[in-house]
């Protein structure tokens, strides 16, 4: 006897296991695109808070405790305050600027052992983005404003110089270098002259749900005295939304492991709160 096979003659069970197993691919390609999506969106996340040419309003509460310092008992704290302002390209100039302030709050031993805590002198830069897609790459004029509240918080001298950044960012990494140079030029006649290098080379690696992993050290040369100490630190952090506000917690220990000078830090606990604002 012949058996017609067609859709209507075919097994229901047949049937069901078809449409379940078209309905299990589907829901597993939609799952795995879903988590793609969302692995990307928490590291495009990460690495707009943690790039310093991302053209977004931004305001960062930094701090930087250092415990113990080479040749010294005593330890310091610089609580900085930084808002960053991106300003649209003008006609004369032709290029977006990102205007970044540092207002540091220290912590300073004084030679009775005690401390001293107050204001120390406000940082300013105007960084133009000169290449905004792949590599990017920025530089400008920066500022320094003596406006410490106590000789031991600051130099007693304006200084003027450059400041230049460039960053290469990836859905995987962010990676970069931060170099300012600047040299007094007017202040207190008492205070010695100031001239100062810092090269802050940055390496983020995104991990999923908005996680990294951290390395941002900053190497400070005193080019006037000749003493520099270079940190290297291992931290971590966590960046997310909430609203059109991008919050990016993170701690970092680092340690000096070139020195040359007393006073200089030891070690640092790095720790701060970025939050980047959207539209």
């Amino acid at each position: 006897m012949r058996v017609p096979f067609g859709r209507k003659s075919a097994p229901k069970c047949l049937r069901k296991f078809v449409g379940r197993f078209f309905l299990g691919s589907l829901c597993l390609a939609s799952g795995a695109l879903s988590g793609t999506a969302s692995a990307q969106s928490s590291a495009e996340l990460a690495n707009k808070s943690n790039n310093p040419l991302n053209l977004a309003p931004s305001f960062n509460i930094q701090n930087f405790y250092s415990p113990r310092l080479y040749g010294s008992n005593a330890h310091t704290n610089d609580l900085l305050l930084r808002p960053t302002i991106p300003v649209a390209p003008g006609s004369l100039i032709g290029v977006p600027q990102i205007f970044r302030g540092t207002v540091p709050v220290s912590t300073r031993p004084k030679g009775d052992g005690s401390y001293e805590t107050g204001l120390g002198d406000i940082n300013l830069f105007d960084i133009f983005l000169l290449r905004s897609e792949g590599m990017q790459i920025g530089a400008g004029p920066l500022l320094t404003m003596p406006t410490a509240t106590d000789p031991s918080l600051g130099t007693g001298k304006w200084q003027a110089g450059v400041a230049a950044v460039v960053v290469d960012p990836t859905p995987a990494r962010l990676l970069g270098m931060l170099v300012q140079w600047q040299h007094s030029f007017a202040g207190q006649s008492s205070r010695p002259d100031v001239q100062s290098l810092t090269a802050q080379p940055f390496m983020i690696f995104n991990l999923p749900h908005g996680w990294y992993v951290r390395s941002t050290g900053t190497w400070t040369f005193d080019l006037q005295r000749g003493t520099y100490y270079v940190p290297i630190g291992l931290g971590a952090g966590k960046a997310w939304k909430e609203g059109h506000t991008i919050l990016n917690a993170f701690v970092e220990p680092q340690y000096s492991v070139l020195h040359d000078g007393s006073g200089v830090p030891q070690w640092t606990i790095f720790a701060g709160l970025n939050m980047t604002f959207g539209k």
